[in-house]
């Protein structure tokens, strides 16, 4: 699609918007009755929220509490048709004045980053005439709740304007024209891309479906590639990834072992360990290979990411002890409109290690 020769419409791009918390809302086929309800509203004893007692009953908490009822009382003007899904962005109360670089905005942080929109302009002044602000991205559609089945995208045309509720989708408009690759730029990302095939075809099948079928494994390297994210590292020597890797996973399993209080415990820990370590040590090369493969599809993303992040209309900042730092957006997501898969693209160096670190706004 960037490199322009993608003319139909198979494939549509969504601004990933940071926003909290997440909101359900529309007409409950069983009962006719409009609701509004947080994530959990399709499960078997659905958490659905009617009135405010409801509210009350069901989300006590302060932070939580307040962000639905102020949905329960403006959402139904827009007379929703079936289940819509949605980032909350502020309420009324959230919105503040701040100057950033000698320039006057209107800010709101909803969840990790804050957004700011210039003070004198259109989109202003709707955000702050309004009582809450909403980012749609999700339909549902069936019968009965439990049964309904998910769809990227809103059809925001549909729902009825109001002053009160700040709306939009999560549709991303490059209404500059300047998301778009360069013959060179496309010829990089493509010749990123066929390395990573390359790389892919020299990595046994087994250590691929060992990992990929033994939890453990999984949860341990994900564990250990979540502790450079938090660091703000990025993998650049895979060979000495992999070995603080396995240092990491020994001295976990070591611990596990001294802490055990009966020699049978022990014994079992033992074995536990010395087939896991063995996995790790006579597969290194393998794994070496694994995280090198990553990266080029992390390279490979982060070029997509960049450019896309050239589009912005509403400025997105992480707040810190010295004022605000400039940051992408939370990143976007890539939807195949014919099969309805989704792929999320994210800066995890950058958001995901910020999201670990920064304290929250508002209590969920």
């Amino acid at each position: 699609m960037l490199s322009g020769h993608s003319k139909s419409s198979k494939i549509n791009l969504t601004t990933k918007w940071d926003g909290a918390p997440s909101i359900f809302a529309g007409i409950n086929p069983a009962n006719k009755k409009f609701f509004v309800g947080t994530k959990g509203v399709f499960a078997q004893n659905a958490k659905l929220n009617y009135t405010n007692k409801d509210i009350d009953d069901n989300h006590p908490g302060e932070g939580l509490n307040k962000k639905l009822k102020v949905a329960l009382r403006y959402l139904p003007d827009l007379d929703i048709k079936g289940v819509i899904q949605g980032d909350m962005m502020f309420s009324k109360g959230d919105l503040k004045n701040e100057t950033i670089d000698n320039e006057d905005y209107i800010t709101f942080q909803p969840n990790t980053v804050v957004y700011a929109v210039p003070l004198n302009s259109t989109l202003a002044k709707q955000m702050i005439s309004a009582q809450m602000g909403i980012v749609w991205h999700t339909s549902y559609t069936g019968p009965k709740l439990a049964d309904m089945q998910a769809s990227f995208g809103v059809d925001i045309g549909h729902l009825k304007q109001t002053r009160n509720v700040w709306f939009r989708d999560a549709s991303f408009v490059d209404a500059s024209g300047t998301a778009t690759f360069t013959s060179d730029e496309t010829n990089s990302l493509t010749a990123g891309i066929s390395q990573a095939e390359a790389l892919f075809k020299q990595i046994p099948a087994r250590v691929m479906n060992e990992i990929a079928t033994n939890e453990t494994y999984r949860v341990q390297i994900k564990t250990w590639n979540n502790t450079k994210v938090r660091e703000g590292q990025e993998i650049t020597n895979t060979s000495a990834h992999v070995q603080g890797l396995i240092l990491w996973i020994e001295q976990k399993l070591n611990k596990n072992i001294s802490e055990a209080k009966k020699e049978d415990t022990r014994l079992k820990r033992q074995k536990e360990k010395t087939l896991i370590m063995n996995f790790y040590k006579s597969n290194k090369n393998e794994l070496k290979k694994i995280f090198d493969l990553q990266n080029l599809l992390v390279s490979a993303k982060l070029m997509i990411v960049r450019k896309l992040e050239q589009v912005q209309d509403i400025g997105t900042f992480l707040k810190t002890d010295d004022g605000f730092k400039v940051t992408a957006p939370e990143g976007f997501v890539a939807v195949d409109t014919i099969k309805g898969n989704a792929v999320k693209l994210i800066d995890r160096l950058a958001f995901s290690h910020a999201n670990f670190t920064a304290a929250k706004a508002w209590s969920k």
